[in-house]
């Protein structure tokens, strides 16, 4: 499969190398430009590109990025794509510790909804919940007793489809949270963020998730804003 890659951060980094060991072609974009990932290409085999050829790239594309650069991303990024490439969003908002504050999260709307928003095509949430070190290392076979299990969540049953394949594929076990507006179930702070519960754990936690952030990861009123939804 073919696999387009916006970031190369944490979490960027380590999908680049797990989806490249597992035989994708991948196409990874940052926002220095391809000429500084060289290192990560040299290790990989994975071709850097610009973040508009991720996007054009592949049957896959990974949004992962601070939330307070999605709205620097081109606003015609997806403009030509076909409807059919799935779009991943691994982002989170830390609104204290990077991001700023962002009016219409903070009113309640779903992390992803507002990412989905600025970008301008239904997403799939994954791949936010877990440390990349552990994203890295941890995969195990299919029925592996105590298998780490991710929350996916996302309106389109054939895309998520395709994510439930490559969660899999990455060695964790698939749980659907249903639509993208029950997202912030699996958000900074709910019971599933960074616990790395297998399947079971994963549902409960999911059932035990409460709309009401903790206080670490709601803006403070001295937080700066950043350009609302």
């Amino acid at each position: 499969m073919k696999i387009g890659i916006i970031g190369a951060g944490h979490i960027g980094g380590t999908l680049t190398r797990r989806f490249s060991a597992l035989g994708h072609k991948v196409f990874v974009a940052n926002s220095r430009g391809p000429e500084t990932l060289k290192d990560l290409a040299t290790e990989t085999g994975a071709t850097p590109v610009t973040v508009e050829q991720a996007a054009r790239s592949g049957e896959v594309v990974v949004v992962t990025i601070p939330m307070k650069s999605i709205p620097k991303l081109p606003r015609d990024l997806f403009k030509g794509v076909p409807e059919n490439v799935v779009v991943i969003d691994t982002c989170n908002y830390y609104p204290q510790q990077r991001d700023g504050r962002i009016d219409a999260i903070e009113n309640g709307m779903p992390e992803s909804r507002w990412v989905e928003q600025h970008l301008g095509r239904p997403v799939v949430k994954v791949f936010n919940n877990i440390y990349a070190e552990h994203l890295l290392k941890l995969g195990r076979p299919a029925a592996n007793k105590g298998r780490i299990a991710l929350p996916i969540s996302g309106d389109n049953a054939r895309a998520k489809e395709i994510v439930f394949k490559l969660v899999d594929e990455l060695g964790f076990d698939p749980i659907d949270n249903g639509g993208l507006d029950e997202s912030w179930r699996q958000q900074p702070g709910s019971p599933v963020y960074t616990t790395d519960h297998d399947a079971e754990g994963v549902r409960r936690a999911l059932s035990e998730a409460s709309k009401e952030r903790p206080k670490e990861f709601k803006a403070k009123s001295t937080t700066p804003g950043i350009e609302a939804a």
